[in-house]
């Protein structure tokens, strides 16, 4: 019978969103990649440390203790003499992760489609942009990002923005036309209508489905952190209902600074498309920004 990944919920990850190499990137742009081959060899046997995405990672691969429900996978820019050092750091932390490509400086994000990737997480935004273009929910990690709690060791916690995010831009296009007040009335008017699909509508739905089907003692809790504000809370809740999803928190923060809330919700993660709200948000807790949009064309 061939191998396939049907049914499981498919994690690609560049080695920087995994792992802290941030030094060794930074002799890699200032020397060249011969060198930089040359240090990670040199390093085969020094477990590099946990990088911003590693609690994710860690947490959904979890779930496999009742039965596969969960590939992650290295899709990386970096060589294949550096992938063993991957390999060897992720066997150091007990990731069971047995599958990667490694693409020495040329785009990896071609190889998401063999895969059917349900999240993409780099480092690198070109990589990103295209991952998103080419459908696949995916997020340019920030690597300075303050790492996870580990207050929730049997909860996986993800947090979304809502416009741009799960919903499509329709709204955020509206306000950035015309401002705070017609955007208010729009969607005041438009309540009872479902938004379309944002980027990582797909995720969200996975993800739910993956708490439905697993056995594992794994929890995944999730949580809207969005701008808006009532009245317009009433078409993203609606759009949720219709799509049968079920998210565990919502914040409609009416423009308050997001950081803070993120800090207390303690997310493994957080998705953003507005930069300023990845930033807010990175000093608190794993941010990553969702190239897609309007704010992002």
């Amino acid at each position: 019978m061939a191998v396939t990944l049907a049914g499981q919920l498919v994690v690609a990850i560049s080695s920087r969103a995994l792992f802290d190499f941030e030094e060794e990137n930074q002799h890699f742009e200032s020397t060249n990649d011969r060198a930089y081959m040359r240090l990670q060899l040199d390093r085969l046997d020094h477990a590099a440390k946990p990088g911003v995405a590693f609690s994710l990672v860690n947490k959904l691969l979890a779930f496999n203790a009742a039965a596969p429900s969960v590939e992650v996978v290295i899709l990386s820019r970096n060589d294949p003499v550096s992938g063993m050092r991957v390999f060897r750091s992720a066997q150091h932390y007990g990731l069971p992760i047995q599958r990667g490509v490694f693409t020495r400086g040329e785009s990896p994000w071609r190889y998401l489609k063999p895969l059917n990737a349900n999240l993409f997480l780099s480092t690198n935004e070109a990589d990103v942009r295209s991952a998103l273009n080419a459908g696949v929910p995916a997020a340019r990690v920030y690597p300075h990002s303050k790492r996870a709690s580990d207050a929730h060791p049997n909860e996986v916690r993800i947090a979304f923005d809502g416009d741009a995010v799960l919903f499509s831009d329709e709204a955020e296009r509206v306000f950035q036309k015309a401002g705070l007040d017609a955007f208010q009335a729009h969607e005041r008017a438009q309540a009872d209508n479902p938004l379309a699909a944002g980027p990582f509508k797909p995720l969200l739905l996975a993800l739910q489905r993956l708490q439905r089907e697993s056995s594992s003692r794994m929890r995944i809790r999730t949580a809207l952190v969005t701008a808006r504000s009532a009245p317009a809370h009433e078409r993203a809740i609606r759009t949720l209902m219709d799509w049968d999803i079920e998210v565990d928190e919502a914040m409609f923060l009416g423009g308050l600074p997001k950081g803070e809330f993120l800090r207390e919700f303690e997310p493994d993660f957080f998705f953003d498309d507005q930069t300023g709200h990845v930033n807010s948000a990175s000093a608190h807790v794993p941010a990553g920004h969702v190239a897609s949009g309007v704010s992002n064309a």
